[in-house]
């Protein structure tokens, strides 16, 4: 498996991972025009400071997350998806991507990290938990967060420096 900062040439590839997985697999109701990020990555993530990366297997997209940096010392995680089939243990996708994303987080000065999800992803939960996010309420993420519409749990993580 591979791992790499991509950007929009593999838009196509992008909007099928994550759609399918946001429509098909957990019937979250969004829908592209609701997530107009993903038609411009270079100018949402990569220009503020963040970063997009996509998980690789035989030249093959198999997993997504990106960070929004959105004040010099906070980032929020989003668009971390991986294909069902390639889930779990066996692989570690999900923790390879978010271990790559917080060692650039703590490189680049951040102190926080910030997400948020639906109640509905309880394994993502689980799997935040795991890496020692902690849940808070809403009230409590900085005022410059970028929330996303469906959104109810929030989580943050305390980096350390490297």
């Amino acid at each position: 498996m591979q791992i790499q900062p991509i950007q929009n040439e593999y838009e196509k590839e992008i909007v099928d991972l994550i759609l399918n997985i946001q429509q098909k697999e957990f019937n979250v109701p969004i829908t592209l025009e609701d997530q107009p990020d993903l038609q411009d990555i270079e100018n949402f993530y990569f220009k503020p400071g963040g970063i997009f990366l996509g998980a690789f297997i035989d030249d093959k997209l198999v997993g997504t997350i990106a960070l929004v940096k959105f004040n010099t010392e906070a980032g929020a995680i989003r668009k971390m998806f991986v294909k069902k089939e390639f889930r779990g243990k066996e692989f570690q996708i999900a923790q390879q991507l978010l271990e790559k994303l917080i060692t650039y987080s703590k490189e680049n000065g951040l102190k926080n990290l910030y997400l948020g999800t639906v109640t509905l992803l309880q394994a993502a939960l689980r799997f935040y938990e795991k890496n020692d996010f902690i849940t808070i309420p809403q009230e409590a993420l900085p005022s410059d967060f970028p929330l996303m519409k469906p959104d109810n749990v929030f989580c943050q993580l305390t980096l350390n420096p490297a």
